[in-house]
């Protein structure tokens, strides 16, 4: 995805001929960026090769899951809604996971009955409740347990899953007791010791902390786990900062750590592997004159892309077309909708821009779409896959039509 003579194209395909062909606002997704993100993980973390686990709740699409399963990833689930649709994309249960704090009986009879690869149990109350149904199948069931490693991510707080205070996970005594608990159960088969610390990681120094407590519940366990899950939550680069997570580093610490521990490492990136992927096309309505800024107002709104209203997080914008005459106006981005929450960025020194004119929200591929609603009673985006230079409709717009 890159500027040629001042346009913007996607895989060769001008980005200004798909939002006049098929309207705004547009997501658009770039198959070789997808492509490769993973190569670029697989290649970082070769000498441990680990089943990964591509994770769902980032993008639910279903012709993505489908590609990014043909490029050897497996699935990280929360809901039945999620493993049906990873199973129905070709992922094989054999590769999927399944976590979450949440799971209900039907959900749990579901995965029990795919017969996937591993539910991540989150409390002793879960273990029970799969037990009970465990026993009813009459089947040996594979399931993991999730830890707490009370260990601050350094990431926003609402994405942040691996302290105490969290819903996540299980403490570190808690932990050793259900061990031994599980021992003694039939029915159920202990595999995998699994972590997740929270999302939009771009320090490795948290994975490491995180590493040094696993060590430490696996000396005093003296359990040998098959699986040891480290999850997810690698950051991208949202800004012009050029911060970036050191993924060499944290795969010298995770060798180390696995000379004293022989176990296969699980990892459920989402954001690191479709997040920059993705674009979002708007066109601008209006142009507001205000006393001390401009407002942009484009026809995306927070019900397309919610992250700047939720987190207040930042996605760059850039101009469809780029031109060489800077303003010194401040711009603030907006949408629509009625709520003061509804915008996406200010920016001093834009390019002048007029009404009409598109302008594209970058890296929305992780939790874009998949935190889209119909807030406002406004029709979801069309969503494209660009691949090798053809277009492919994976979501059709929505029509009010069908909303009413």
């Amino acid at each position: 995805m890159k500027y040629k003579n001042n346009e913007f194209f996607i895989d060769g395909v001008k980005l200004e001929k798909l939002a006049k062909k098929y309207s705004t606002p547009l997501y658009c997704y770039s198959y070789n960026k997808i492509k490769e993100n993973i190569k670029y993980f697989k290649k970082t973390f070769k000498t441990i090769n680990p089943l990964i686990c591509f994770s769902v709740k980032s993008n639910s699409n279903k012709v993505l899951l489908r590609e990014i399963g043909k490029l050897g990833l497996g699935a990280d689930v929360v809901s039945i809604g999620e493993l049906m649709k990873a199973i129905s994309s070709g992922i094989k249960p054999k590769n999927i996971v399944f976590s979450g704090v949440g799971k209900t009986p039907d959900e749990l009879k579901y995965a029990i009955n795919k017969k996937i690869l591993l539910i991540n149990a989150e409390s002793k109350s879960e273990i029970l409740e799969i037990e009970r149904i465990s026993k009813i199948y009459n089947k040996k069931v594979n399931i993991g347990l999730r830890l707490n490693p009370n260990t601050d991510a350094k990431t926003l707080s609402q994405i942040s899953t691996g302290k105490k205070e969290n819903k996540f996970g299980i403490s570190e005594k808690s932990i050793l007791e259900l061990i031994e608990y599980i021992k003694k159960c039939k029915n159920l088969k202990l595999r995998c010791l699994s972590v997740h610390i929270g999302s939009q990681i771009l320090d490795h120094r948290p994975y490491e902390k995180t590493l040094n407590v696993l060590e430490r519940v696996l000396r005093k366990s003296k359990f040998n786990f098959e699986y040891i899950d480290l999850g997810g939550g690698m950051g991208i680069n949202y800004s012009d900062n050029k911060k970036k997570l050191n993924l060499r580093k944290y795969c010298i610490s995770i060798r180390k750590f696995l000379k004293k521990n022989k176990s296969k490492i699980i990892f459920e990136p989402g954001r690191s592997i479709i997040g920059n992927a993705g674009i979002l096309v708007s066109k601008i309505t209006y142009i507001k004159k205000g006393n001390k800024k401009n407002f942009i107002i484009l026809d995306a709104a927070m019900n397309d892309l919610i992250r700047p209203a939720l987190y207040n997080a930042k996605h760059r914008i850039i101009p469809i077309k780029k031109r060489n005459k800077k303003t010194n106006k401040i711009y603030e981005f907006v949408g629509p909708i009625c709520e003061s929450t509804d915008k996406f960025s200010t920016i001093k020194k834009f390019q002048e821009l007029s009404q009409k004119e598109l302008i594209i929200i970058c890296d929305v591929g992780a939790y874009g779409m998949s935190l889209s609603s119909n807030y406002n009673v406004r029709a979801k985006p069309a969503e494209l896959l660009v691949k090798n230079s053809k277009i492919q409709v994976i979501t059709k717009r929505q029509s009010l039509k069908d909303l009413i």
